[in-house]
């Protein structure tokens, strides 16, 4: 017979570290099975199946529920492709990985002996959050997993919808301001190309209706069309380019 949870995690030696984790998490499971689960890595578990890869399937969607439904009722004048950009960054990986790490919550995971020693991937953080989630709705229900999610995704939800955090999304913003103000919605185009395959710069511009806007360089395609779109914003608010349009 598999073992479980129970048998796995809920003995005198792993209890301090489950209720370590809800303190960080702020709140308190009426069944720590299923947080012992959450915490479980594959490698760490006699059977896939009492590891937290079922518990990170169910999260992953209570997640995405709660986020656009947060943001369908808060950003009234927003419209999909919009809301799908601010639901995208806020339920990515990385944002989960660092909403992991926002909580110190990393040490706590169970490991198995051959990745205890090793630094803990981004992804393992990622898939923890959304494990985490998932027992938490089974234990206390929807609500429960609402206010979890929006208090501890709160930064990450603002930086979003107001296009701030470590990489502002000036494409959002410009598109953004192009619809509400020109009733258009904004494209781009690579115009050049140079540098060897594995080390290549892009040179993009971004075109709203017949009127075209300051092109900009970039390392790579997305990295170009960011900055061409900062450009583009600039210019439309009375304000010089950043980026120049030769190097």
């Amino acid at each position: 017979m598999d073992a479980t949870p129970l048998e796995l995690h809920l003995d005198e030696e792993s209890l301090p570290r489950l209720h370590a984790c809800e303190d960080a998490i702020e709140y308190k499971f009426h069944d720590l099975t299923l947080l012992a689960a959450a915490l479980t890595h594959t490698s760490g578990a006699v059977t896939r199946l009492v590891s937290n890869e079922r518990l990170e399937f169910l999260g992953d969607a209570v997640l995405g529920f709660v986020i656009v439904d947060y943001l369908y009722h808060t950003c009234e004048h927003q419209m999909e492709g919009e809301m799908t950009q601010m639901k995208s960054a806020i339920v990515s990986r990385a944002a989960c990985t660092r909403v992991s790490r926002n909580l110190g919550i990393e040490e706590f995971l169970f490991l198995g002996k051959g990745m205890e020693k090793r630094q803990i991937p981004p992804s393992l953080l990622a898939n923890m959050q959304e494990s985490i989630i998932g027992a938490i709705y089974l234990d206390g229900g929807f609500e429960m997993a609402r206010d979890y999610i929006l208090r501890v995704f709160e930064d990450e939800i603002q930086d979003a919808i107001h296009g701030e955090g470590p990489l502002k999304n000036f494409k959002m913003l410009l598109q953004q301001y192009v619809q509400r103000n020109l009733h258009k919605t904004p494209t781009y185009e690579v115009m050049e190309q140079k540098g060897p395959d594995h080390r290549k710069c892009f040179k993009c511009r971004v075109r709203a209706g017949k009127r075209t806007f300051v092109p900009a360089w970039g390392k790579n395609k997305k990295e170009a069309e960011q900055h061409a779109a900062e450009n583009a914003l600039c210019v439309l608010q009375n304000q010089p380019a950043p980026f120049p349009a030769d190097e």
